[in-house]
């Protein structure tokens, strides 16, 4: 058995912040999430940051003494802290001090499962610790480069810079391997006309069991945070009996005050919110604080550029709210209250979802007999044809047009090739 790690929260409460204690709860979620254990929690009602501590040399020392008195093996701060900040507070404490960020890229790592979602932890991991490299020795790596800089030549931390160059470039080559994988997968679908449906909302919110209620995908679902990383794609027939075929893709979780440098790193996990035909955002409603998840949650699709996608909002867990709807839901157009954990209200969503879906351009390829070349002029006006070809006996044509068109061209098309009469 693992044993766990001590560790003590700390950072910056603002005062006129009420959220401000449920960032620290959230932190403490996320140390649980880790593996650690929280043994107390120091924290600095300051108005401006401390350029050396963050909290100041009052507060370090209230930490130091609950350091020495807890056995803590670790500190983290709910602030990102700089370079110089984290050399000082771990020499001034004589244990591990991390950030917020390098807390979530631990739980990341623990929970990426494919060969992609761990390419893209390592780059993500080697992105925030290359500008931590430097430090009082920084001066050092450029001896030897002119006058008042000769000395003794190349440092270790220069050759560590270079190694840690080397791997990113490695690795954002073999990143860029997958992404023309994913261009022809989703090329693929697209020929197909089906739809993508992508899961968003705040970790922790019951996305992996409606994903699993859904689609019988078996995928994990934990009640932690980020227990999901990697995407998972499945089809789903909507409604009882199955009509529509939509592909539903599983995401990982958003978070308050998620690094942007995350967001960055993890844009790949992210591309299927970004080419989601619908976004089916999932909300804990039994949360008492999912309007401000609900908000952080649009931050993120804004960062994203997918904030104005169509969405279905799905209130989940309402299981535990005695029969009460959520109040949030007056204010969404398209909710659906629902419990994925024991399959309530998921006939409505699939009908909300087959509502909302918008019509998808799809490719199709027809062919037909010169008696009915008519129809040229006919898939000019209606799509856009991407190829032409005229054989000795037919055209072939291969065009892009909306859905609901296309199925009516090839129902034209078919007619035409035994009638030989050109549609009006």
């Amino acid at each position: 058995m693992q044993l766990r790690e001590t560790v003590i929260l700390a950072g910056l409460k603002e005062a006129d912040n009420p959220m401000a204690g449920s960032l620290f709860r959230e932190l403490g979620s996320l140390v649980e999430a880790a593996g650690g254990e929280v043994a107390g929690e120091v924290t600095s009602s300051r108005r401006r940051p401390h350029p050396a501590t963050l909290i100041g040399p009052g507060k370090v020392e209230d930490l130091q003494a609950m350091v020495v008195r807890t056995g803590a093996d670790l500190v983290v701060f709910n602030d990102e802290l700089s370079p110089a900040q984290a050399r000082n507070l771990s020499a001034a404490l004589k244990c591990r001090v991390i950030d917020r960020t390098q807390l979530i890229l631990d739980i990341f790592a623990q929970r990426a499962r494919s060969r992609e979602g761990k390419l893209q932890v390592e780059r993500a991991q080697l992105e925030y610790l290359l500008p931590r490299l430097g430090g009082t020795v920084e001066e050092l790596s450029r001896l030897g480069g002119g006058i008042g800089t000769r000395g003794p030549g190349e440092t270790q931390l220069e050759r560590d810079r270079r190694r840690v160059r080397r791997r990113l470039a490695r690795l954002r080559r073999e990143l860029a391997s997958f992404e023309g994988t994913r261009r022809v997968q989703r090329a693929t679908r697209q020929q197909h006309g089906i739809p993508l449906v992508a899961l968003v909302g705040y970790t922790n919110a019951g996305k992996s069991t409606l994903f699993n209620r859904l689609t019988g995908a078996g995928v994990t679902a934990g009640d932690r945070l980020f227990e999901t990383l990697d995407p998972t794609l499945r089809r789903l027939r909507l409604g009882s009996p199955p009509g529509d075929e939509v592909i539903l893709a599983d995401t990982v979780g958003f978070l308050r005050r998620l690094p942007h440098r995350l967001v960055a790193a993890f844009h790949a996990t992210l591309e299927e919110v970004v080419e989601a035909d619908l976004l089916l955002h999932v909300v804990d409603a039994s949360d008492p604080e999912h309007p401000q998840q609900m908000q952080a949650v649009q931050a993120v699709l804004r960062e994203l550029g997918t904030e104005d996608k169509p969405h279905v909002v799905a209130f989940n867990k309402v299981d535990r709210l005695g029969g009460r709807r959520p109040l949030a839901m007056r204010m969404e157009p398209h909710a659906v209250a629902i419990s994925a954990l024991e399959g309530r209200g998921l006939d409505a969503l699939q009908e909300e979802i087959r509502r909302c879906l918008p019509e998808r351009l799809v490719v199709r390829e027809y062919r037909f007999p010169y008696g009915a070349a008519g129809l040229v002029a006919w898939f000019h006006r209606g799509g856009r044809v991407l190829e032409e070809e005229y054989g000795p006996e037919e055209i072939r044509l291969r065009v892009e047009l909306r859905e609901s068109l296309a199925r009516e061209a090839g129902a034209v098309v078919g007619a035409r090739r035994s009638q030989r009469r050109v549609p009006q």
